[in-house]
């Protein structure tokens, strides 16, 4: 399987990946904790079937010693004892953040208040701006038929 377009070798691709990859290092050195950052693009890439970022962010989490276990549970989050009161609220907030074309209302009030009772304000803006970003690599890489299963933790610096 070969992607539809080679993003990385495009030159419009590479400098809006540059971009993208910049706005993701802000994120990356937020207050945010990293295992929460990693569960949020996992999930949104289940939701948007990006197989791509599926693979890449289980492995990057796995290399960071997240365990088995909770990877295997993120797409059940609700009904599994392995996570923090914290990160299902960030769940929460990925899921109806990333399905905002399936809610009339949008990200509802109670689950913003949920996240806003464990993560300060930058970290809120933090954990907004990488559910907007995880949408918006699944987004380029659904679009492109991105084949998955190759990526290898640390392989894109």
């Amino acid at each position: 399987m070969e992607p539809r377009i080679n993003f990385f070798q495009n030159a419009v691709a590479a400098k809006f990946l540059r971009h993208i990859n910049s706005a993701g290092k802000v994120l990356t050195d937020s207050g945010l904790p990293a295992a929460t950052q990693e569960l949020v693009k996992i999930r949104a890439s289940q939701i948007n079937g990006c197989g791509f970022c599926t693979d890449m962010h289980t492995k990057d989490a796995a290399h960071a010693g997240e365990t088995a276990q909770r990877l295997h549970l993120v797409a059940a989050w609700r009904e599994a004892k392995v996570f923090t009161d914290a990160e299902r609220a960030a769940l929460e907030l990925t899921e109806q953040g990333t399905r905002i074309a399936d809610a009339a209302g949008g990200v509802t009030d109670e689950a913003w208040e949920n996240a806003a009772k464990h993560y300060d304000e930058d970290q809120l803006a933090a954990l907004v701006s990488l559910i907007a970003l995880i949408n918006a690599y699944n987004r380029v890489n659904v679009t492109i038929q991105q084949p998955a299963g190759d990526y290898e933790p640390g392989m894109f610096g």
